[in-house]
C-alpha cells in the first residue's frame, strides 16, 4: 500500500472513530435528559455495550495499523471524561 493510501485510510479510520464516540456522548445525553436516570440499568447497559464497541473498533484500526494506540486510548479517555461530565450535571440538577 503506497504512503499516500494508508495515510487517507489513517484520517478516514479516526474520524469515523471519534464520530462513533461522538454518536455515544449524543446518545447518552438523550438518554439521561429524557429516558432514564444514570443509576438505571438500562444506562448502565447501553453505556457499557457502546464503549466495548468503540474499544473493539479501536483495537481493529490499531491492529491494522491505521490508528495509534496512543491516540486510540486518547479517544477513549476523552470519552469518558465528557461522559463523567454529563453524569455530574446531571446529578447536580
Amino acid at each position: 500500500m503506497d504512503t499516500k493510501n494508508q495515510a487517507s485510510y489513517q484520517e478516514r479510520a479516526l474520524e469515523l472513530l471519534l464520530s462513533d464516540a461522538d454518536k455515544i456522548a449524543r446518545l447518552i445525553k438523550v438518554q439521561m435528559d429524557h429516558l432514564t436516570m444514570p443509576s438505571c440499568p438500562l444506562y448502565e447497559e447501553v453505556l457499557d455495550t457502546q464503549m466495548f464497541g468503540l474499544s473493539r473498533e479501536i483495537d481493529f484500526a490499531v491492529k491494522l495499523g491505521l490508528l495509534d494506540r496512543d491516540r486510540g486510548k486518547e479517544i477513549l479517555d476523552t470519552l469518558e471524561k465528557e461522559l463523567s461530565l454529563l453524569h455530574e450535571a446531571y446529578t447536580n440538577k
